[in-house]
């Protein structure tokens, strides 16, 4: 496999997939509205529960009334089940509730804080917490010793409770886009942790060195805040796989990057380099580097030469328009929204190049440049 240069202008990609998920969502509404009104959706509802019927062994004709059959959910559900089939729904639902028992969720903009109630439950192993007002999140955190997955993107949470070192199991801890603007040494006592997003919160400068503590990181996404170099802790995550750094304020890359020898992915558009290290070149996994060619004006030729199937992709995008605005929060807020925009962008534009993969070697050099 050869390397492969691709080089977009990223607004431009960006328009066009926005256009057609817009168009996409038009077609699908209208197609919706059409079945709607249509003959063909009550006679698709029809032969669905005729099937339905038949895989179950019930016999259609309890169900069929003047022609047609009868979609009463409740007949199907109670009439006909042989023992067995119920025995199996009963399991199925019993393990389903054992599970559920375990997952905290929480949304709606309403909730200021959390319910007194959630510190009884102290056995849960998942907090999924979003699109909330709450602010804070409370030092009894400390007690939820079984957690394994703490989400909490899009609230307007603060700061964390040092107390959250306590979490000696925690895997996956997700705080983007809140209000952070600094992070607890006392995470780096999460010794188990594996993925570390706290992209989004736009204030963020520095990580503590503590954090050098959590060898079983593979994933790390600090992007959209205010870093102007790579922090020493992320360095010596000896495991990780994946770093989204984008969107910053990064002027340079450490010369000692390739410390990062499982690094797979590397993300650093929209920063202010004018140059890669050579020693980008010594990192035997790294598959995919995305940057924003606006400001570079050095690549090692070694990148282009490379034979081990990295993927370069140099990104062109246009200036961001600037906001009139005397309210600096709804800037910030503006400014968050845009983000979360491009950050699902990026993540499908990453899926398709993954797929690009597969194809023949001799299409893998690729040069391609679009300009407004």
């Amino acid at each position: 496999m050869g390397h492969q240069v691709i080089i977009f202008d990223f607004s431009v990609i960006r328009g066009l997939w926005e256009t057609r998920v817009k168009k996409n969502k038009e077609r699908q509404k209208k197609e919706k509205e059409r079945l709607e009104k249509s003959a063909l959706e009550k006679i698709k509802q029809e032969w669905n529960l005729i099937l339905e019927c038949r895989k179950k062994g019930i016999p259609q004709s309890k169900y069929l009334k003047n022609g047609f059959v009868d979609i009463n959910a409740k007949n199907l559900d109670t009439s006909g089940k042989t023992p067995q089939l119920e025995k199996r729904h009963a399991l199925s639902d019993g393990v389903n509730k054992e599970q559920n028992k375990f997952i905290f969720h929480l949304s709606g903009e309403q909730w200021m804080e959390l319910p007194d109630s959630l510190k009884e439950q102290i056995y849960l192993k998942e907090w999924h917490v979003y699109n909330t007002s709450i602010q804070t999140i409370p030092a009894y955190i400390s007690l939820f010793q079984d957690l394994r997955v703490l989400e909490l993107s899009k609230n307007q949470i603060n700061y964390l409770p040092a107390e959250i070192g306590c979490l000696k199991n925690l895997k996956v801890l997700n705080v983007s886009f809140n209000n952070l603007k600094s992070v607890p040494p006392e995470l780096g006592d999460c010794e188990n942790l594996e993925k570390l997003d706290l992209s989004g919160n736009m204030e963020i400068t520095e990580l503590p060195f503590e954090l050098s503590n959590l060898k079983q990181l593979t994933f790390v996404d600090v992007s959209a805040n205010k870093f102007h170099s790579i922090p020493i802790c992320v360095l010596r995550m000896s495991n990780l796989q994946w770093l989204d750094i984008s969107s910053n304020n990064l002027k340079d890359l450490p010369e000692d990057i390739d410390r990062l020898d499982e690094l797979q992915t590397l993300l650093l558009q929209k920063n202010k380099l004018t140059y890669l290290p050579r020693a980008l070149v010594n990192m035997p996994k790294l598959s995919l580097l995305v940057v924003s060619g606006d400001d570079l004006v050095e690549i090692p030729t070694a990148i282009c030469e490379s034979t081990t199937g990295l993927k370069f992709v140099s990104l062109k995008d246009s200036p961001v328009e600037t906001i009139v605005c005397e309210d600096t929060e709804e800037i910030i807020e503006n400014e968050r929204e845009r983000e979360q925009v491009e950050k699902e962008f990026m993540k499908a534009y990453i899926e398709d190049l993954r797929e690009r993969e597969s194809t023949p070697s001799y299409t893998t050099k690729v040069m391609l440049s679009l300009q407004l």
